[in-house]
């Protein structure tokens, strides 16, 4: 699994943030995603699929 997020359309909601923080933060600025782990382990497979899913700027693409 990989992680690919596009800063541009982030819209600072924060949900990946509240789905997955060991993988996602935001920074302090902006709020904007920031990436913190691109290569997850497989224990959180799950759930970065999920923050995935309802990130509502569609900001976020997981490659298998």
């Amino acid at each position: 699994m990989k992680i690919v997020i596009d800063q541009d359309r982030c819209i600072a909601s924060g949900q990946c943030v509240s789905a997955v923080g060991e993988v996602f933060d935001q920074r302090d600025e902006d709020g904007v995603v920031v990436l913190l782990n691109a290569t997850p382990p497989a224990e959180l497979a799950a759930a970065v699929r999920q923050a995935a899913a309802v990130c509502p700027a569609l900001a976020i693409r997981v490659e298998e």
